[in-house]
C-alpha cells in the first residue's frame, strides 16, 4: 500500500536475500489442495524474512500470510503470485517492476483451484500511496490540526473516498474475474488491518498531525468498507475477511505493533507495511474463518 511503482525501486536497493525452508505442518481436515495468493505489498511482505527469489521486485516473503495459512493447513500447494506495488490491473495485465516483470496474477488460476486469497485495493488511484506521500510532509504547518485532510478534501468532497467508490467497482469485477477461473474456489478477500490508533499519536512513528490520525482511520474503515460491499455485490460468493477489529492495540503506535512505522527496517518490514507479527496475525483470521466454515 503506497506509490504504485515508486517504492518497490527503493526496497530493491536494500533487499536482503535468504531461504526458509518450509516448517512441517500437521494435516487438517478439509484443507484444499492448490491455493492461490493474489495481491499487492500488504500480501507479498516486503523485507520481512525471508525473502524469495521470484520475483525479485514483488518483494515476497516467506513468511508473509499466505505462506503462514499455507503450513498451517497442511496439504495444501501455494501458488503466491502476489506483488508489489499492484493494483487491481495487474491481475490480468503484467507488472512492470524495477527488475523484470510479474506475470498477469490471473495466470496461476486453474478450474481446480480449491482457495484464492486476494489483498488488493489499496493502491488503486494511489489512495494510501498519497496518503503516506503528502501527510507527514503537512504535519509541521499544523501538527494539531487536520492538515492532511484538509488538503485532500476539495469542493466539501473527500477526495481519496471518492477514489475509494471507484476501487470499489474494480475489486467487484476482479472478483467475477477469479470466479470465471476458479469456479469451485473458495475465495476470500482480506482486509487491510490498521495503521493508526483508534485514540492518542505517536509522531515519531506515525508521522501525522494529531487531527489526521482520525481521518486516516476514516480512509482505512472506508476502504474496508468497500471491500466488503464488493464481496456482497460481485455475486461470486466471496467472503470479506475483515482484519480491521482484530488489528486493534497492533496499530503502528503500539507495543505489539502489527505495522512498521515511518522508519523503514531492511531486515524486517517495509515502511507503514505489515511485519511478521502482522503477517501471523492476519493469518489467524483467515485461519479462525477456514476453521469455522469446515466445522
Amino acid at each position: 500500500m503506497r506509490s504504485r511503482r515508486s517504492l518497490t525501486a527503493v526496497l530493491v536497493s536494500v533487499f536482503v536475500l535468504a531461504f526458509m525452508p518450509p516448517t512441517t505442518a500437521v494435516a487438517a481436515p478439509l484443507a484444499p489442495t492448490h491455493y492461490v495468493a493474489l495481491g499487492d505489498s500488504y500480501t507479498s511482505g516486503p523485507l520481512i524474512p525471508f525473502q524469495r527469489l521470484d520475483q525479485i521486485g514483488c518483494l515476497r516473503s516467506t513468511n508473509n500470510y499466505p505462506s503462514v495459512v499455507a503450513r498451517r493447513l497442511g496439504h495444501t500447494v501455494l501458488t503466491d503470485v502476489s506483488c508489489a506495488g499492484a493494483d487491481t490491473t495487474d491481475m490480468t495485465q503484467r507488472q512492470e517492476l524495477a527488475i523484470g516483470y510479474n506475470p498477469p496474477q490471473f495466470d496461476a488460476l486453474r478450474p481446480d483451484t480449491d482457495l484464492v486469497t486476494i489483498g488488493i485495493g489499496g493502491n488503486n488511484y494511489s489512495v494510501f500511496g498519497s496518503a503516506i506521500d503528502t501527510c507527514p510532509a503537512l504535519r509541521e504547518s499544523d501538527p494539531t490540526g487536520s492538515p492532511c485532510r484538509e488538503h485532500f478534501t476539495v469542493d466539501g468532497v473527500d477526495t481519496l473516498k471518492a477514489a475509494i467508490e471507484r476501487t470499489r467497482d474494480d475489486v467487484e469485477e476482479v472478483l467475477v474475474g477469479i470466479r470465471q477461473r476458479s469456479p469451485e474456489a473458495t475465495i476470500l478477500l482480506i482486509g487491510y488491518p490498521r495503521i493508526a490508533p483508534p485514540h492518542g499519536t505517536c509522531p515519531d512513528i506515525l508521522p501525522f498531525a494529531d487531527g489526521d490520525y482520525a481521518w486516516l482511520n476514516d480512509i482505512e474503515e472506508t476502504l474496508n468498507a468497500a471491500l466488503a460491499t464488493a464481496a456482497t455485490n460481485s455475486g461470486t460468493g466471496t467472503t470479506f475477511i475483515d482484519t480491521y477489529p482484530a488489528s486493534l492495540g497492533h496499530d503502528a503506535c503500539s507495543d505489539h505493533a502489527w505495522i512498521q512505522g515511518k522508519t523503514l527496517n531492511p531486515i524486517g518490514a517495509a515502511h507503514y507495511h505489515p511485519n511478521r507479527w502482522g503477517m501471523e496475525g492476519v493469518a489467524e483470521v483467515i485461519l479462525d474463518h477456514l476453521g469455522d466454515r469446515s466445522r
